[in-house]
């Protein structure tokens, strides 16, 4: 997963920012708050998440990837085809 320590903390504390952020997007709809502005929130918390999954994504391919590779056979195959699928569904979202 997340190579050291520091970069396992600064992702765990982006997701808690993230957390924090969807619970005041919560909040603004129990408030009933303008909807643009509720809109533009959760466009920001989507952001966010984008920005987790890509940093998640280059871990994957520096690590696990750089790892399968030199091993070489059905590994790497597999770990290429996780990091395709992983990219399409990126792509999607």
């Amino acid at each position: 997963m997340v190579a050291t320590s520091a970069e396992h903390d600064a992702l765990l504390l982006r997701l808690r920012r993230i957390e924090g952020q969807v619970r005041g997007i919560a909040r603004m709809v129990d408030d009933q708050a303008y909807c643009i502005d509720v809109l533009t929130q959760v466009s920001a918390a989507s952001r966010a998440l984008q920005s987790v999954a890509l940093v998640l994504l280059d871990e994957h391919l520096r690590h696990c990837l750089s790892q399968a590779a030199q091993v070489g056979g059905e590994l790497h195959e597999e770990k290429v085809h996780e990091a395709s699928a992983a990219i399409a569904r990126l792509v999607r979202s």
